[in-house]
Parts: C-alpha cells; sequence; structure tokens
C-alpha cells in the first residue's frame, strides 16, 4: 500500500507564504523514517530539520510542495469567515498535493476544529478516491505526516531566508514576535504600506495599521 503524510508550515504567520508539502511511501517502508529520528518538525533545530529534509527526500518515493502566497492568502480571506475560507484554501491545496503524489491512503493533519470536516474538504477536492485519515496533530502522530512537516518547515525557512536577504530582519515573522510588530510598524511609516510577502488581511497587520492612522489623526 502507497501511504503519504501531508502538513503544513506557516499557517499563522503574518509575513510569507503558508507551505504545505507531502511525502509517498510503501507502508512497509515507514519504518526507514523512524530510524531517521523523524519527528514533529517543531521538536527539532533547523540545523536538524535541514539534514532530516534531504534523508527523507532520500528514502521516500515521492514528495511533493506547494506554496500559497500572501497575496493568494489575502484574495481568499478578506471577505466572510477568514478561518473557515482559510481553513477550505488549505483543505485544496492539500488535496492538490495528495492528487500528485497518488497514495492509497493519506494522512493529513487537520487545520479545522472538525477533523471529519476537514476530510471531507480535502476528499471533495480529489478526482480519485483515497482513504484520507484526519487527525489533529498527526505530525506527532504519525512519522510519515511528521517527515511531510520537516519538508514544509525547510522549505518556508528557505523562503522566509530569501525575504530577509532582501528586506532585514523581521523576525520569525509572527504575530508573537516584538521584532516581527516592529517590521510592520517600518514598513507603514517608510512607505505608507505594506510590502506583497505580508498577509495584509491578518488581524495583526490591520491592527498596526489601525494604529498608525490613529496616531496620525491625533496629531492632526
Amino acid at each position: 500500500m502507497l501511504v503519504a503524510g501531508v502538513d503544513d508550515a506557516g499557517r499563522g504567520s503574518v509575513i510569507g507564504p503558508l507551505v504545505i508539502a507531502g511525502v509517498l511511501m510503501k507502508e512497509e517502508g515507514i519504518a526507514k523514517l523512524v530510524q531517521l529520528g523523524v519527528k514533529d518538525s517543531k521538536l527539532l533545530s533547523p540545523r536538524r530539520r535541514e539534514k532530516l529534509a534531504v534523508e527523507i527526500k532520500r528514502v521516500t518515493l515521492k514528495h511533493s510542495v506547494i506554496k500559497l502566497s500572501p497575496k493568494g492568502i489575502d484574495k481568499v480571506v478578506q471577505t466572510g469567515r477568514k478561518l473557515h475560507r482559510l481553513n477550505r484554501l488549505e483543505a485544496e491545496a492539500m488535496a492538490k498535493v495528495v492528487e500528485l503524489l497518488k497514495p492509497d491512503m493519506a494522512y493529513v493533519d487537520a487545520s479545522d476544529v472538525l477533523e471529519e470536516r476537514y476530510k471531507r474538504h480535502i476528499s471533495g477536492y480529489l478526482p480519485f478516491r483515497v482513504e484520507i485519515i484526519s487527525e489533529h496533530k498527526a505530525d506527532m502522530k504519525y512519522p510519515i505526516v511528521s517527515a511531510a512537516s520537516i519538508i514544509a518547515k525547510v522549505e518556508r525557512d528557505k523562503e522566509i531566508a530569501e525575504l530577509k536577504e532582501k528586506c532585514g530582519d523581521f523576525g520569525c515573522g509572527y504575530p508573537t514576535d516584538p521584532k516581527t510588530i516592529g517590521f510592520l510598524q517600518q514598513c507603514l511609516k517608510k512607505f505608507g504600506k505594506y510590502p506583497d510577502f505580508v498577509r495584509k488581511s491578518w488581524k495583526t497587520a490591520k491592527k498596526v495599521k489601525s494604529e498608525k492612522n490613529t496616531r496620525q489623526t491625533k496629531l492632526i
């Protein structure tokens, strides 16, 4: 049986792409991932993830990566219920990864609070039948999803590193990082708008912009 694992990286970030990655293996080969020391990417150092990514690509049959740009994300989630639309967008991207890998069974890390609903969304986008196992924290439960999480994280880290080379250090890109917030504030101060790699529809980006406009109003 051919088995796939699918996971994302960068879902909550206000800067950079949302990356979806998947890997494909024969079921009996999954033990190789355990032997390599594969685990949830968040539990590994950047250097360890990079080394494992090379090994994962070597022992798996195939891997696939899809990157959703901030502009594309904004286009989908700007209207209506943001979280619902983001879940559907990510389900569609995961379905594309599964379609490219063509497994008999796919384990996915569920982004929706309702695991079964997320499974239905992915299945609805697929042109052929695949058994979907949709679970929360699948990247911690199943080595093949852990492998996908490592590929996704390494690919996103590369994108972030390239952006920093061009635009300077903006931290990790997540709303909890003061350096990221400071970068957003400086963008508005210098240019009056955000660059294309910022998710303008995110609550954090809107809040920083609103605070800037409020300060300007008080000064007038």
